[in-house]
């Protein structure tokens, strides 16, 4: 049976993914809670997932993403969650496939230097699986989704100010910021298995004064960073969808679609069950 593991930084990520898992065990494990179950895929298929909350920040989730694979042995890691803008031309609860991974505060002649650098060659960033960014772009193409194949900036510290929006922009040239995706990145490539960070806009950089003045109230997206079930290798069928931490009604519609309950059809993150073999 195909595994794959899905993982996010805060509760309100996985809940969804978690809820809609058939055959469910639960257990702690380093710190974590990991939920373990099945998914039905649209090719009839069943696929085994491993889904929790690694924590914010890149060490808590590099030791969660190393733990996951270590234990399940996925055949793909995938990170959902939010994250702020640095683009003018995205808005809140646009998606950012996070095509190219940077660190912010890293200093990658040195840490690029293991696998999958050496010494003599670095790896100077990290990157999404070609395939699996493909398939979800082209799967949120069809729905109409509005997001782009960008860059994601992650560091240990929050970039909540105009001269540190400015900077790190400068620096990075991302599309948006947030403290995990490069660190899960990361760890899938010296591990050698393919991942699809996916990040859904909180804001944006005139909510966070980087042009002009804040207009008051922080449009913190109500969003519930989940990723799409895989079907490994390949993805498809992501949706994405607008949702209240207060809404518990049945969240495994979310998934499945079923716009019913207090779900809202919007804007939010990718998700939604299986993608197609091509």
């Amino acid at each position: 049976m195909t595994a794959i593991a899905i993982i996010g930084a805060m509760d309100e990520e996985i809940a969804n993914i978690a809820s809609a898992l058939n055959d469910v065990t639960v257990t702690e494990e380093v710190g974590i809670k990991v939920t373990r179950g099945t998914l039905e895929t649209n090719k009839g298929t069943t696929l085994s997932v491993a889904a929790t909350v690694g924590g914010m920040g890149t060490v808590n989730i590099a030791a969660t993403t190393q733990h996951l694979i270590d234990v399940d042995h996925p055949e793909a890691v995938i990170f959902s969650g939010i994250a702020g803008n640095l683009n003018t031309n995205l808005h809140v609860n646009d998606v950012v496939l996070g095509g190219t991974l940077r660190y912010l505060d890293t200093d990658m002649r040195l840490v690029g230097q293991f696998n999958p650098g050496t010494a003599d060659h670095p790896v100077e960033e990290y990157h999404s699986d070609d395939r699996l960014l493909a398939l979800a772009n082209e799967a949120l193409d069809d729905m109409g989704i509005h997001h782009i194949v960008g860059i994601i900036a992650t560091g240990n510290y929050f970039v909540d100010d105009p001269k540190t929006v400015e900077r790190v922009i400068r620096e990075t040239g991302a599309d948006a910021v947030e403290m995990e995706g490069a660190a899960v990145a990361h760890v899938a490539a010296r591990n050698d298995i393919p991942a699809l960070v996916i990040r859904a806009l909180s804001d944006t950089l005139r909510i966070r004064g980087y042009r002009g003045e804040a207009d008051g109230e922080h449009r913190q997206a109500h969003v519930t960073a989940v990723c799409g079930a895989v079907d490994v290798p390949s993805f498809r069928g992501i949706g994405r969808w607008d949702v209240s931490y207060s809404d518990t009604t049945r969240p495994e519609r979310v998934l499945k679609g079923e716009l019913r309950g207090n779900f809202r059809w919007r804007k939010g993150i990718a998700c939604a069950k299986a993608m197609r073999t091509r």
